[in-house]
């Protein structure tokens, strides 16, 4: 998981699905979306919600028009339209504190409307705005316009990933639920930034475009995937909306914050959360500079790193699915993905910054390797979604409001650290620090436990006294 797709609390599941998904099945018998052990299909037996295949596919042609640009817009603005590093970084964070805001209220809103109208003003948003950076800010060289439509662009992918995000938690069995949204990572990695920066670099290094060209690819990707998705899905879930009371809407909009106000472990699952994406969006910023002037290497070279990052983390999103459905959620974070990516994260400036120096011929292939574990890192954070889902079942999208407010934050935070601490420390300082905040991840990873069905409290299939307490608290009772 990037990759990484929610948040926490002392909770149990019932066995065989979540409350939400019983009350689904009493309102339409016909349309359940827990197909019994008769009708199981191969989709259902590993995780992926056939109902949504078209909306899997949609997904990831979106996100690999939305990661084309990821590490290309840097080199881009400071290279033709005269941006210091430092203040393309603050354009991302701008663009990122957007983003956090619209991942916090995409699942609330998701509740509210329903996931597919959450989904279409987010692809609307994205394609006005990009279409707006493209042929006037750009073209005008205005600093303002160009911090205006990029920012207000972020607005698009969290309303239309993070809603699709929701529509599985809405359909997904309790049992399967983490193989299923390691299937959403799988789609969104294969976008942001995998397939998106092998795009980027197809389309600069063989076709010769050019940086403003390649923006343009990226926005045709993004109108192909959101065809795709909001065409394709036909399952009627998602398009209407998942709360008892919509018209609540206060309650509504508001319940993901009460969770984060009342419930610790919804605010260790946002911080963990935080800090999974916190490098990937600062590497952005620093590395593409750091491999040309440290290392020797070219912006290629960059992008073929970022690839393979992201092209193994694909795969083993769905085996860390699997494994934490097996040995419980907690472990599974704490171990394979907040340890292990605090030790990859130092080898990907140590190695290379070895190797170099001592003219190693194979010192790019060996940092490629160290990519490669850091994207299985990244992976092992996929559980991360199932323990948010498991907080507040009966309100999948307040469930997951402060699991994407980690997202968002992640966007701006990444690039701020950057802003803050590149002239300070540097850029091995930063890599010391990501590693450091991994460490800490997971000590928070670690507190998660108990709320996986099968595992602590949730063995016996009962809610305990507390359980029940905080769920009226959280549904206004």
């Amino acid at each position: 998981m990037t990759a990484g797709l929610l948040d926490p609390r002392q909770q149990s599941l019932p066995n065989d699905a979540t409350a939400r998904s019983v009350r689904t099945r009493q309102e339409e018998p016909a349309e359940s979306p827990e197909p019994t052990t008769a009708r199981e299909t191969l989709a259902d037996r590993i995780g992926l919600p056939g109902q949504l295949r078209w909306g899997f596919i949609g997904l990831a042609l979106f996100m690999i028009g939305d990661g084309v640009e990821t590490n290309i817009l840097t080199p881009f603005l400071t290279g033709e339209h005269g941006f210091s590093i430092i203040s393309a970084g603050s354009l991302v964070t701008c663009y990122g504190v957007v983003v956090a805001i619209a991942a916090f209220v995409s699942a609330a809103l998701s509740d509210l409307w329903g996931p597919r109208r959450v989904m279409v003003i987010g692809a609307s948003v994205w394609i006005v705005c990009e279409l707006a950076f493209l042929t006037f800010a750009l073209t005008s060289s205005s600093t303002v316009a160009v911090f205006a439509s990029y920012g207000v662009r972020g607005v698009g992918y969290p309303f239309f990933a993070y809603g699709f995000l929701v529509w599985i938690g809405a359909t997904a069995r309790a049992e399967r639920m983490a193989r299923a949204i390691g299937w959403f990572y799988v789609a969104f990695t294969a976008g942001l930034p995998t397939l998106g920066a092998l795009v980027a670099s197809t389309s600069l290094s063989i076709f010769h475009l050019s940086y403003y060209q390649t923006l343009w690819v990226s926005l045709t990707l993004v109108v192909a995937g959101s065809l795709a998705a909001l065409i394709g899905v036909k399952d009627k879930v998602g398009r209407r909306p998942l709360a008892d009371r919509p018209d609540q809407v206060f309650a509504t909009l508001t319940l993901g914050l009460r969770m984060l106000a009342t419930n610790p472990k919804a605010r260790l699952v946002m911080l963990t959360r935080t800090i999974n994406s916190i490098p990937t969006y600062g590497m952005a910023v620093f590395f593409p500079a750091l491999f040309v002037d440290r290392f020797g290497w070219s912006i290629g070279q960059f992008l073929i790193l970022t690839t393979v990052i992201y092209a193994v983390n694909i795969p083993f999103n769905i085996f860390f699915g699997w494994l934490g459905d097996r040995i419980g959620w907690s472990r599974t974070v704490t171990w394979f993905g907040a340890v292990l990516c605090a030790a990859a994260m130092l080898s990907l400036y140590a190695v290379p910054a070895f190797t170099v120096d001592a003219g190693w011929a194979g010192a790019y292939a060996l940092t490629l390797a160290c990519g490669a574990v850091f994207g299985i890192g990244l992976a092992g954070f996929v559980p991360l979604s199932a323990i948010a889902v498991s907080l507040a079942p009966a309100n999948p999208g307040a469930a997951m409001s402060s699991y994407n407010l980690g997202i968002g934050a992640a966007v701006f935070a990444g690039p701020l650290l950057v802003a803050l601490g590149y002239n300070w420390i540097g850029a091995n300082g930063l890599v010391v620090l990501f590693s450091i905040l991994y460490l800490v991840a997971a000590i928070m990873a670690a507190s998660l436990r108990g709320t996986q069905p099968g595992f602590g409290n949730a063995q016996t299939g009962r809610h305990t006294n507390k359980d029940v307490t905080d769920q009226n608290h959280l549904d206004g009772k």
